[in-house]
């Protein structure tokens, strides 16, 4: 049988099993797969023999993201009659302890807000109190953007009242330290999937990106 059968390409012994699991976990054809594992060098793939399985499951996710990043460079929205209820903001049950997880606000769509971290706490407070900003929310978790490389969930979506900014409504996501930032593969392609997803749904009526504060907040709705 073919899956039986071995393969001398790169390295003697090696059963088709490992190609066709490729094939399984990448969506790649078999003679893209062997063309990928004829690039191999011998002593990496010889990784295979002392671990087979953490072979399959490294080899396919670097295949992956490399398909990814490839989708991801040209990927386009379009726009189209579906759209969110407003039960993504009823019916998720948000769940949070005052003073650890959970502060009161007056401007968030809802009265109590429940935060992350330390820094996504400070930013909420800054945006409650400032005068410029009309409503904000924290993002639930069913509102997602689709990507090539799975859903991403923003942070938040802002509203600053008219003429306070030049871009009046914003959507961030919250990092807490932009000068020593290091975003994995993934999370940079989804971000740059969601830019280019507010491009295309808002013509430029919602602006998308990524803060570290209030105050770099307001440095790119002033732009």
């Amino acid at each position: 049988m073919e899956n039986q059968a071995e393969w001398h390409g790169t390295a003697p012994n090696v059963k088709y099993d490992l190609i066709g699991k490729l094939v399984d976990e990448t969506g790649l054809t078999r003679k893209a797969v062997i063309a990928i594992l004829q690039g191999i060098q011998p002593h990496v793939f010889n990784q295979f023999k002392d671990n087979p399985e953490e072979f399959i499951v490294k080899v396919a996710a670097l295949i992956n993201d490399e398909k990814a990043t490839a989708i991801i460079e040209h990927i386009t929205y379009d726009v189209l009659d579906e759209h969110y209820g407003m039960d993504v903001f009823t019916d998720p049950t948000i769940k949070g302890k005052l003073g650890v997880n959970a502060m009161k606000a007056k401007k968030h769509l809802y009265d109590h807000i429940v935060y992350d971290s330390s820094n996504e706490r400070d930013f909420a407070t800054d945006l409650d109190t400032n005068t410029d900003v009309a409503v904000y929310v924290k993002l639930p978790d069913g509102f997602y953007i689709s990507t090539p490389v799975g859903h991403y969930n923003p942070d938040w979506a802002i509203a600053f009242y008219e003429g306070s900014v030049k871009h009046i409504y914003f959507v961030a996501e919250t990092k807490g330290s932009m000068s020593s930032m290091q975003l994995r593969l993934i999370e940079e392609s989804k971000i740059h999937c969601a830019r280019e997803h507010f491009k295309a749904i808002s013509n430029g009526n919602v602006v998308y990106d990524v803060v570290d504060s209030y105050k770099s907040l307001l440095e790119k709705v002033m732009k």
